[in-house]
């Protein structure tokens, strides 16, 4: 067959499926009980689109670290979606919280401001899936707190490392044991023994690991170097003993728990290192290691792959508690619902993921009762509606619902949903390689962008916290 005609029979193939795309009914045809559908023709140019959130003002942009903004980010429309006019805001733009009541960071702030001058070492502990593993979007919040209240060091961390991370280069061996609430089949399950990160370490007979900073470019310099080093555990019977060692000038400090039950050993270091071996003997439940420059602000990156954010009533409320005893916790944040949003398909579904989400929060505020507690939603999520990649049909839904749920059981609600710019905002993410080809999560320079803009919601907060106060003292008598 001549080229010409080749070309003629391809040029009429397309004109005819793009009729039939035209003429095909939208909602489809149904023959012998099957559904059909014929995607339809795309526009021949992209519809305007708004610009994102617009620049912080200057005084935000001091308050965080040098980062490249992304200007080229736009919204979708999301009047599609109105939000809920039921919640307290704590302002109007798309970084907006949903609080219980207005003053809801204030006791946490007013703790930051003091943690240093009192020489304390004030936790956020940031629980999450894999949008947040490596310390993506931690990192970014960490800068912030630590830059403005003080503090150091990468914060807490597994005796064992399971997902590489930024922060910190880590190597263990010994007698170790992996029971974990989360995880593949391969991990081994233990319901009640997993302590504040949700999974923890078996020992039985002696291990050691060795903690180094961070090999990464362009890592924060504050968390490169530790000089409190904790060891939080469960002592099951016999002795346990730990000998910390800074490798750089070899000085040994051997501590010991005597009597049973959960605690820790604290070393403080005489001057910052960044190179320690910490080796242990005993009987015991490893829960974590915490490695801080204090005083200040230590931020804690605790990814949870696979999780949907229902494992924190797998810890006894009792031992719960005792674990967070032996932190000093101000502001725990929940940043779960992506993996479960595939199969939230309907109202009921819905509800039902809801709800126990609020069984979570409830456990850990008993649990936990100093602390406030912020719930970070799902962020927005692409999928293949007849044929074009679009939002979940019901993630709108649930973003609100988490919303709803979240302040009803007293805790502040984030939505990273609309922080993106609301519905469809994934495809322009995914355009400006801020998103990866599963159109679910960032890039690393999206994971950056959104833990700064995190950072900016709650430098807001921070910003009217002390304007209140300000306020409230010049007030005339």
């Amino acid at each position: 067959m001549k080229p010409g005609r080749i070309a003629l029979f391809f040029a009429a193939v397309i004109a005819a499926l793009a009729v039939a795309c035209t003429l095909f009914p939208r909602e489809g045809v149904e023959v012998a009980g099957h559904e059909f559908y014929l995607p339809p023709v795309p526009p021949t140019r992209e519809a305007p689109t708004q610009p994102m959130v617009e620049e912080p003002a200057a005084d935000t942009t001091a308050e965080l670290d040098a980062a490249p903004r992304h200007a080229s980010l736009y919204v979708a429309d999301t009047a599609r979606y109105p939000l809920s006019t039921t919640h307290c805001f704590s302002d109007t733009t798309d970084l907006r919280f949903w609080l219980p009541d207005s003053a809801f960071f204030d006791a946490f702030w007013e703790a930051a401001e003091q943690a240093r001058g009192a020489g304390r070492i004030l936790r956020v502990m940031h629980y999450g899936d894999s949008q947040i593993e490596m310390d993506r979007i931690t990192c970014r919040l960490r800068s912030y707190m630590q830059r403005t209240f003080g503090g150091g060091g990468p914060g807490m961390l597994p005796f064992r490392t399971i997902i590489p991370t930024y922060a910190v280069r880590q190597y263990a061996t010994g007698d170790l044991t992996h029971l974990s609430s989360f995880g593949d089949s391969t991990v081994s399950r233990s319901p009640g023994n997993y302590g504040p990160m949700m999974q923890c370490f078996r020992l039985g007979g002696s291990a050691n690991v060795t903690l180094r900073e961070a090999a990464k470019r362009g890592v924060d310099d504050r968390i490169k170097r530790f000089s409190n080093v904790r060891l939080v555990y469960n002592n099951r019977g016999s002795t346990l003993r730990a000998t910390l060692t800074d490798r750089a000038t070899k000085q040994q400090l051997p501590l010991q728990a005597d009597s049973s039950g959960i605690g820790s050993l604290r070393w403080q270091l005489d001057s910052a290192s960044n190179n320690l071996t910490l080796n242990v003997n005993g009987s015991a439940e490893l829960y974590a290691v915490t490695l801080d420059n204090g005083p200040g602000v230590a931020v804690d990156n605790i990814p949870m792959r696979g999780c949907s954010g229902q494992q924190f009533t797998l810890v006894p409320l009792e031992r719960l508690g005792q674990a967070y005893a032996q932190l000093d916790v101000g502001l725990i944040i929940m940043q779960f619902g992506g993996n479960s949003m595939p199969y939230l398909r309907d109202t009921k579904a819905i509800v039902k993921y809801c709800t126990s989400i609020g069984r979570q929060i409830d456990h850990v505020r008993r649990a936990c009762p100093q602390a406030r507690v912020l719930f970070i939603g799902p962020s927005d999520m692409s999928t293949r509606v007849r044929g074009q990649l679009q939002t979940y049909p019901w993630l709108p839904e649930v973003v609100d619902s988490l919303a709803a749920t979240t302040t009803r059981h007293g805790a502040a609600y984030w939505s990273i949903y609309h922080a993106m710019g609301g519905y469809n905002s994934m495809l322009q993410w995914k355009k400006d390689n801020l998103a990866g080809e599963d159109y679910i999560h960032f890039t690393t320079r999206g994971a950056e962008l959104m833990g700064d803009r995190l950072a900016e919601a709650l430098a807001a907060s921070y910003r009217r916290y002390t304007l209140r106060r300000h306020l409230t003292l010049n007030q005339p008598q």
